[in-house]
């Protein structure tokens, strides 16, 4: 399948797939889109919520579709901006190549030219291997299918950044939220950019209380679930 670089609204660039006429992230604004939905109504709710233990027990995130890594790179910014420990997980079933990682340009557009190598790392690194980027975050890249995932009560929050249902309906059905569910610990979030009603319904089918939230640029809505 075919795949382009191309400039979101914001500056930042994302890959186009022409013939699913689909984004990895909004063509509206990638990093609009990524801080909106996931620190905004993700990370920073949770941590608001007061769910963040005093012993600085590390917040636990699984990501569905790290792609291009652009959501686990804010999230380490933000471990280092607000002295949060995360331990990130990011479930890809193609990962992306590295020639069209060396096209992204997301550090300088996040004003942080001098960790463009440490972005690159992020896609370098070796697969099912915990590894501790700095004294705060450390990421496990899984390379597998969505409906493998079998965890159970460990996670706090979930980027579920799939493609669309428009173009990926089985990725937004009850037994992958069903998944989703199990795989969250009790009181844990997942939020999307999606704000369909079949997402939605799909969602409360499986236990899940759900939240229409305003929306990233592009778009009216987004979903937050909560278990």
């Amino acid at each position: 399948m075919k795949r382009e670089i191309i400039t979101t609204a914001d500056g930042s660039t994302t890959i186009h797939l022409p013939e699913w006429d689909e984004q990895y992230h909004s063509k509206h604004g990638a990093i609009q889109e990524a801080y909106h939905v996931f620190i905004k109504h993700g990370l920073h709710h949770f941590v608001s919520s007061e769910l963040v233990s005093e012993s600085h027990q590390a917040i636990s995130i699984l990501e569905i579709g790290f792609g291009t890594g652009l959501n686990s790179f804010i999230a380490l910014l933000e471990a280092e901006k607000s002295n949060l420990n995360i331990d990130y997980t990011g479930v890809e079933g193609y990962p992306v190549p590295s020639d069209e990682v060396l096209l992204l340009n997301y550090p300088s557009e996040l004003n942080v030219k001098e960790k463009q190598l440490l972005f690159e790392e992020l896609h370098k690194l070796s697969w099912e291997e915990k590894h501790e980027i700095t004294s705060l975050f450390s990421l496990r890249k899984q390379q597998k299918m969505f409906n493998e995932i079998k965890d159970k009560n460990k996670y706090n929050l979930i980027y579920f950044d799939a493609f669309g249902a428009r173009v990926q309906p089985e990725l937004w059905t009850e037994p992958i939220f069903k998944a989703m569910y199990n795989a969250l610990k009790e009181k844990g979030i997942l939020v999307t950019y999606s704000a369909k009603g079949s997402v939605r319904r799909a969602m409360q089918s499986v236990g899940f209380t759900v939240e229409r939230l305003e929306g990233p640029p592009g778009k009216r809505e987004m979903l937050r679930a909560t278990k």
